[in-house]
């Protein structure tokens, strides 16, 4: 039998049950310690997020403070910093890890296969020739190659590099 070894899985495993109560697109970005809750970068409408569940290292979420599963309902403000906020994260994670392509998206409802869908969140995916293989089509195994607390610093000190960006320090996420 073949192993696959993961030893930052550990602190999922023996985690105490969520302490989230409501929507944690809403309760993350008012907690204090923006690092435990992966909160990377942030501007007046909007904040970028890792996943803690990703595809690929780097897997983050550009979500608006407005809480709405309606795309339809975000004002125009808040569509333009998603969007810049968006392109902000292509530049960190290019910075940071020097992906090849990108998938980007979002998952509009349960059938589109959104996890949370009554608060809007595009994803940003970063790609590399060869990332996909024959793990998750033979043994439903998908192999994440860094720990996420590692791809948080690499990336978190990328957006801290880009332009008008401000660095509070840490545990706060950068600000634009």
């Amino acid at each position: 039998m073949d192993q696959l070894f993961a030893p930052w899985r550990i602190d999922w495993i023996e985690r105490e049950e969520t302490d989230i109560d409501g929507c944690p697109f809403c309760v993350l970005p008012d907690r204090d310690d923006d690092r435990d809750s992966r909160i990377l970068a942030r501007n007046d409408h909007a904040f970028v997020i890792l996943n803690n569940y990703p595809y690929n290292p780097g897997h983050a979420m550009v979500i608006p403070y407005h809480h709405t599963g309606e795309y339809r309902d975000l004002d125009e403000e808040t569509l333009l910093a998603i969007a810049t906020l968006k392109q902000q994260t292509f530049d960190a994670l290019d910075a940071a890890l020097g992906p090849e392509a990108f998938n980007t998206g979002m998952n509009l409802g349960g059938p589109a296969g959104g996890s949370i869908t009554d608060h809007v969140h595009a994803h940003v995916l970063p790609r590399w020739g060869g990332d996909t293989n024959f793990m998750p089509v033979l043994a439903d195994t998908k192999v994440i190659v860094e720990a996420v607390d590692d791809t948080y610093e690499r990336v978190r000190e990328a957006f801290a590099d880009l332009d008008g960006a401000h660095d509070p320090g840490d545990p706060a996420a950068v600000e634009f």
